[in-house]
């Protein structure tokens, strides 16, 4: 899950203050210094933690919260505009250029994910109406003209290449020529990475810079390599001039401090989020909604944004009406886990809702072989077992488990999701679930 043991630490903090019905300056400077180490301990930069800490103690030891009725959460509210601060205020888009094709340069060190973010770009932006075309320029990593192929064979985006013979400078040139030419409104330009900075790599791509002038240049970031992640983004930024961060693997990196610090130390907005393996999984970066999500508040905008792209409208109508009545059976369950699996790894669809501890779900995603497993113990019991799961005795267990080819445990294991998914089901079906139904247009999605 996205920061999570920093979200696990400052969670119980904010628990702990919005309990106290008065505070003193005392209580401020500890909470503070228990902030400042749950921060150094997800491998925040050091002078981001200090100044951090300095503007929450400066606003929090103020009149108006020392004085406030609800001093404590006073204190977790500004905690959470400086954590949005601190990564960036507003969301950053794209810009476009105004005369077609508009070009976007990708950078980065070897290993951060750069060829797959291109292609998971490409594809965001087709999505968004636009007609993109990739460009392999990184003529030196083994097969890495081949691995962009790949990319956009899957994507059904074309890819334009000139073999690995070619300098990449000329490559870039000529497929931005061939863009103008074919119309594609979009050309994103895949560069060589290094395993470290060097005078050369950063030449070659001053020279792709100064040849093409790219609308905008993008960093690619692995956000598990923490402190480096700082320092490869200041380089870059000082050597190259960038205009955007793509954070990369954010979904693998518990502790983020790469996503906390890389803004405050570049300036430079991070623009899009890499969360997870498929070639759909790049979310823009939303700091408030990241901000949110930290402190266990829920990202409701987020996972309605999820869900209206992988829910089937008339079978939300139906998942509602059995939500409000208490029908919900396992055919539902099952319906719902086959919706659920679109939307990527569950706890991190968890993560979105407030209050919910995604943490009890750890360990429960949907793959492949555990979602077959699920299926075939369903359709082992009987229509009755299946819309009155109560009925399930251990006999009856034990015959599933056989049918299924799974043992007896498997079968516990899936009614005890089952159950667990009725319980925040019900929790969501009062005034949280239909303000959520509302921002998807009434009561026709689901979350």
């Amino acid at each position: 899950m996205v920061f999570e043991g920093l979200s696990e630490k400052l969670q119980n903090l904010m628990k702990k203050m919005r309990g106290y019905a008065r505070v003193t300056e005392k209580d401020v400077k500890e909470m503070m210094r228990e902030v400042k180490l749950a921060l150094l301990e997800a491998d925040v930069n050091f002078k981001v933690v200090k100044d951090f800490i300095n503007t929450l103690t400066e606003r929090a030891v103020g009149q108006t919260v020392l004085e406030s009725l609800t001093p404590g959460q006073q204190v977790v509210k500004i905690v959470h505009e400086e954590l949005i601060r601190l990564m960036g205020s507003v969301p950053s888009k794209l810009t476009y250029s105004p005369a077609p094709p508009t070009v976007y340069m990708m950078a980065g060190l070897q290993g951060s994910g750069k060829t797959t973010t291109a292609g998971k770009l490409a594809n965001y932006l087709r999505k968004e109406g636009k007609r993109p075309l990739l460009v392999a320029c990184d003529v030196y990593r083994p097969a890495a003209v081949k691995q962009l192929q790949v990319v956009g064979s899957q994507l059904n985006i074309p890819v334009y290449e000139m073999g690995t013979n070619t300098d990449p400078v000329e490559i870039a040139k000529k497929a931005v020529a061939h863009a103008k030419s074919m119309q594609f409104d979009i050309v994103i330009i895949d560069t060589a990475g290094r395993l470290h900075i060097d005078e050369e790599l950063m030449n070659e791509l001053k020279r792709i810079k100064n040849t093409v002038k790219p609308h905008e240049i993008l960093l690619v970031v692995d956000s598990m390599t923490g402190q480096d992640a700082v320092n490869v983004a200041g380089s870059f930024n000082e050597k190259l001039g960038i205009d955007g961060i793509i954070l990369t693997k954010l979904d693998g990196d518990s502790r983020g401090g790469a996503a906390l610090s890389t803004r405050a130390v570049t300036g430079k907005p991070i623009k899009f989020a890499g969360m997870g393996e498929k070639l759909n999984d790049l979310e823009p970066f939303y700091p408030d909604r990241m901000a949110s999500r930290i402190l266990g508040m829920g990202d409701v905008l987020s996972l309605i944004e999820k869900a209206q792209t992988a829910f089937d409208e008339k079978q939300a109508i139906e998942l509602e009406k059995k939500m409000r009545t208490a029908t919900f059976t396992l055919d539902d369950f099952l319906e719902q886990m086959q919706q659920i699996k679109k939307m990527g790894p569950l706890s991190q669809i968890l993560g979105m809702l407030p209050g919910v501890d995604a943490k009890a779900f750890k360990g429960v995603e949907l793959d492949d072989k555990q979602f077959a497993r699920t299926v075939a113990i369903i359709q082992s019991m009987t229509k009755k077992e299946r819309s009155n799961p109560g009925i399930l005795n251990a006999g009856r267990r034990q015959r599933i488990a056989k049918g299924s080819g799974t043992t007896v445990t498997d079968v516990n294991r899936l009614l005890k999701q089952f159950e667990e998914m009725k319980k925040m089901m019900k929790r969501f079906t009062g005034g949280n679930a239909k303000k959520m139904m509302k921002g998807m247009g009434g009561f026709r999605r689901p979350f």
